[in-house]
């Protein structure tokens, strides 16, 4: 009788895993870029905002994702091959006793608090675009920014509400395949 999940040796799982590496490697290169530009800007004006430089880089071409869409993407696709190719790491009764419930309360208020930063972020983000059409301008949705939680170092709040998204998301998901029946590793 064939499996219902991935096996090591199976065609799907070398799919799985070659997706993680190839969105791992996004994910590495688009943060050691995000970090090399913040590093400039605080070196060259002692400021930086935080997620800028991903926001407003565009690739492959112009008018096409943004570098912290990118960023958005890797990490869910990777989270998913992760919780794919590695569900035997935690299938049946590979985290015993008071472990499981502990690593679930702990997905659990992950996943309130990202879920409390991206309501909080699209409603400062919603009432800042309303302010500057109030005031009869359109802003620039890209650049704009919240001095929160550090007035020195502000965050540009399309990445933050994408990056609490992914953590959202991720938490969420971890905490649902936590609460699920467990998979016995000989299926």
């Amino acid at each position: 009788m064939a499996s219902r999940h991935l096996q090591e040796r199976g065609r799907d799982y070398r799919v799985f895993l070659y997706i993680f590496y190839t969105s791992a490697a996004m994910m590495c290169s688009i943060a050691v870029y995000g970090g090399y530009a913040m590093y400039v800007d605080w070196a060259e004006d002692g400021s930086y905002v935080m997620g800028e430089v991903l926001n407003t880089t565009v690739i492959p071409f112009e008018n096409f994702a943004r570098l912290s869409t990118w960023l958005f993407f890797s990490t869910i696709m990777s989270w998913y091959c992760v919780s794919r190719i590695g569900w035997k790491r935690t299938a049946g009764d590979k985290i015993p006793g008071v472990r499981m419930p502990l690593l679930q309360l702990m997905l659990l208020g992950f996943a309130i608090i990202c879920l409390y930063e991206v309501l909080w972020n699209f409603t400062v983000l919603n009432a800042q675009i309303a302010a500057g059409i109030a005031g009869g301008a359109v802003p620039d949705i890209d650049t704009l920014t919240v001095a929160y939680p550090d007035v020195d170092r502000p965050w540009n709040l399309i990445f933050a509400t994408k990056i609490f998204l992914s953590g959202f998301l991720i938490s969420a998901h971890a905490f649902y395949l936590s609460t699920r029946p467990r998979k016995s590793p000989k299926d």
